[in-house]
């Protein structure tokens, strides 16, 4: 309290010239209309920047929630497409004298799971990266795994509460495409080299392609629904000695900064595998 009274003694002149001259500018800018209006337009012009810089800060401490939330939509929307329903094709129908309370599921093909990466490496030839799901929040090996973009990988192990996919940026990867325009099919897989470029061969000459069509999954992908984006045409390699085109894709999945996926299952991949090797076993 003592230092509180020696430093106003001390600076007591400039103290009352500080309140003197606050006095003088709240009359000068409170009794004339120019003034105010001078200081109303400074002041509103600063509180905005400083309001401007408020959010952007708390915009970027909020990042976290909104991709979260963007997340979350995204799976409740992918669990709304057409595709992910694909009824026994039949002519013929059995009706029964009785109402199935979830009659949507005898049809529904494929289930999302969302889960973050907390692992993830893209240098070597054979990349992996970790998600924190696992077989206590029902996960599976083999189940396909997608990027908010396009194709991911697939689950080769699975932990209690992590699994480790393969990236598609690995040289054993392969998933079956088609030109989403004209539907010709083929297969893709990354060479090793640059980890934003992917190869699809076996598309025929026939096939039109031109730099910037898309390619997407196909039908035949034991992994992924159709329509799933894989990349678009960066290059069309024309060998003369086959019959085939090689395209070079400009990968849809930034795997540089993977941070949310999805994991697919196939509710109807056990059925068709089981069916298929049924007949492998009579041949």
């Amino acid at each position: 309290m003592r230092n509180i009274f020696l430093f106003i003694r001390r600076f007591s002149n400039f103290l009352f010239f500080l309140v003197l001259q606050i006095f003088a500018l709240y009359f000068l800018f409170r009794y004339n209309k120019f003034h105010e209006a001078a200081f109303m337009g400074v002041a509103g012009e600063l509180t905005g920047k400083v309001s401007e810089r408020y959010n952007t800060v708390e915009y970027y401490f909020n990042l976290k929630k909104t991709n979260e939330a963007l997340v979350s939509e995204n799976l409740a929307l992918r669990k709304m497409l057409k595709q992910n329903y694909e009824s026994p094709d039949t002519s013929q129908r059995f009706i029964i004298d009785s109402v199935k309370i979830d009659s949507v599921t005898v049809a529904q093909r494929y289930k999302y799971f969302d889960s973050k990466v907390v692992g993830n490496f893209v240098s070597e030839q054979n990349n992996y990266f970790t998600i924190h799901r696992g077989q206590n929040q029902g996960i599976e090996k083999d189940w396909g795994v997608i990027s908010p973009t396009g194709i991911a990988g697939r689950i080769v192990n699975v932990g209690p509460n992590y699994s480790v996919v393969m990236s598609a940026l690995n040289r054993q990867f392969k998933v079956n495409s088609m030109l989403k325009n004209s539907g010709e099919k083929g297969s893709v897989q990354w060479d090793g080299e640059n980890p934003q470029y992917m190869l699809m061969k076996d598309v025929p000459k026939s096939a039109k392609v031109a730099k910037g069509d898309s390619v997407i999954t196909s039908n035949l992908s034991d992994i992924y629904p159709a329509g799933i984006m894989v990349g678009t045409i960066a290059e069309v390699i024309d060998d003369k000695s086959s019959n085939f085109f090689m395209l070079k894709l400009k990968t849809s999945t930034n795997f540089y900064n993977l941070q949310y996926v999805t994991v697919i299952q196939d509710l109807q991949k056990e059925e068709k595998l089981r069916v298929e090797k049924a007949i492998k076993k009579v041949q």
